[in-house]
């Protein structure tokens, strides 16, 4: 079989919601290296918000802050940072309005003064919109975000996004007007129920991240499998030469998608690397 180039989702396609780690997950991706396939991961996620465990299982690169970072073997290929003086206005602009934030790079995750205890009802709501019998009484914002880090100088040229929590959309609204030569979005819930925030280079997405590692490597879309679960996954669903939904994606995730396979915790991602052909040598 020709080498596939295989694109993952986190949230929801390998990691449950919760941050459960299905066993099939990892079985299905060290089989697939082991039989001459390349697996990435391509997340919203910046590389310091990678679990330890994520990572042991071993990947080809990684694309993060939905595409303006992508990294192969180890070596950097693209990376497109917040200019300075973009990041601290939007650092002012957030602190002025009094939404708590925190600034993605790979170096770590840089929260406000006061996101601890102002994004902490937004997170337990977050988790409850995923599993509404969650416990969430004793959560720790810093548990959630790997490698959060509190009380560092917030002047910094490295920041791939910028992630806030929304007291209401209107909020988002704002941000966007205020902000249009960025990439403004929000995570958490669809249109008003969202409950973050987001700013990003524009043009960033993780469909663009696949074009840059493809040239890099000299490879063809023919070759490449995207995986996801949300509707931030459909560019990488139309860009590749094939899109697979996790069974507990939504409708417009799953109209968009080749194939739709079953629910993460269900062997999902085992499941449609079986379909696909690449957990055996034939």
């Amino acid at each position: 079989m020709e080498q596939k180039l295989i694109f993952l989702d986190i949230d929801g396609t390998i990691l449950g919601y919760d941050g459960t780690l299905p066993a099939s997950a990892v079985t299905a991706i060290k089989t697939a290296r082991q039989n001459g396939h390349r697996v990435y991961l391509n997340s919203g996620r910046s590389k310091a918000e990678l679990p330890k465990e994520l990572l042991a299982i071993g990947f080809d690169g990684i694309i993060g802050g939905n595409g303006n970072y992508v990294e192969n073997d180890g070596q950097v290929i693209f990376h497109q940072a917040l200019p300075l003086e973009t990041e601290q206005a939007i650092v002012t602009w957030l602190t002025e309005r009094n939404l708590p934030f925190y600034l993605e790079s790979n170096a770590g995750l840089f929260g406000s003064p006061d996101f601890e205890i102002k994004a902490k009802p937004a997170f337990q709501a977050y988790i409850h919109s995923k599993n509404p019998q969650a416990d969430t009484s004793n959560l720790k914002v810093e548990d959630e975000l790997h490698g959060l880090i509190l009380g560092a100088d917030l002047t910094r040229c490295d920041v791939n996004k910028i992630s806030f929590a929304l007291k209401s959309y209107q909020d988002f609204l704002d941000t966007k007007a205020a902000f249009p030569d960025l990439e403004v979005g929000t995570w958490g819930g669809k249109d008003e129920l969202a409950l973050f925030g987001d700013l990003r280079p524009k043009n960033i997405t993780k469909s663009n991240a696949i074009d840059h590692l493809l040239t890099f490597l000299n490879a063809t879309k023919e070759q490449t499998v995207a995986f996801g679960d949300a509707k931030i996954d459909i560019p990488m669903f139309t860009y590749c030469n094939l899109g697979v939904a996790m069974g507990n994606a939504g409708p417009e995730t799953k109209a968009a998608a080749d194939l739709i396979t079953t629910d993460l915790m269900d062997d999902g991602l085992f499941n449609g690397f079986k379909e696909i052909g690449v957990l055996s040598n034939d």
